[in-house]
């Protein structure tokens, strides 16, 4: 796998060469990213974000972020304009971290985000830690979730957020469909349906609890925090 980490104010955005960067090319970034500018963050995201923010009230003035798998840059970019100092932006695909960088430099805070492209679990021991750690849906395209959740946990200094998938026979049977589909079309992106116990249980057993849960019909929102 090729990977870059790059500064803040960086131009370049090519590296990946994993199956998200592979899958999640420029159209469909380029789609997420209207509807994020139409819409704003999707039901789910404000949820975690809601989370990571201690509450509806909570403040996040002056705290860092780490956004694993960021997307468009939703989470990171709200806490920005919330009042959050600086963020790091995570993700896999090469055209997802290009329009994250295009949409913060419309926002305007982009001497504010350092963004690195590659495999998170490849790339952690040069990602430094962060008050509000995130991963929006990230758990689902990863299959060693334990590496994953402890290395991400690892770094969350005050609070831990993420959205998975509810573990349900229904959605874990619609992943297996998913996947076999998948299969047949060549396509290597797989979608996986950890057990909710065990994710929990890397995740507190670093020492955090859980604050905030919500869920949806698919979706479930978990924050943690440290003790």
């Amino acid at each position: 796998m090729t990977r870059r980490h790059d500064s803040p104010g960086d131009e370049d955005g090519s590296g990946c060469a994993c199956a998200c960067g592979n899958e999640f090319g420029a159209d469909s970034a380029a789609r997420d990213l209207r509807a994020y500018r139409r819409n704003g963050p999707e039901r789910t995201t404000r949820w975690l974000l809601e989370g990571l923010r201690g509450g509806p009230s909570g403040l996040v003035d002056g705290l860092t972020v780490l956004d694993i798998g960021a997307g468009v840059g939703a989470v990171h970019l709200e806490l920005l304009q919330a009042g959050a100092a600086s963020a790091t932006d995570v993700d896999g695909s090469p055209a997802y971290v290009a329009v994250a960088r295009e949409e913060a430099a419309r926002q305007g805070v982009s001497d504010r985000v350092m963004h690195a492209t590659g495999d998170f679990v490849e790339l952690a021991p040069s990602i430094e830690p962060a008050d509000l750690v995130a991963l929006d849906r990230v758990v689902c395209c990863y299959p060693d979730m334990r590496a994953l959740v402890a290395l991400s946990v690892a770094r969350a200094r005050r609070r831990y957020g993420l959205v998975y998938p509810r573990d349900t026979w229904w959605i874990r049977t619609t992943s297996r469909v998913m996947n076999g589909l998948s299969r047949l079309f060549r396509r290597r992106l797989r979608f996986w349906v950890h057990r909710t116990l065990s994710v929990e249980a890397e995740i507190t057993g670093a020492g955090l609890r859980r604050s905030y849960h919500r869920q949806a019909l698919f979706w479930q929102v978990a924050v943690f925090e440290r003790a």
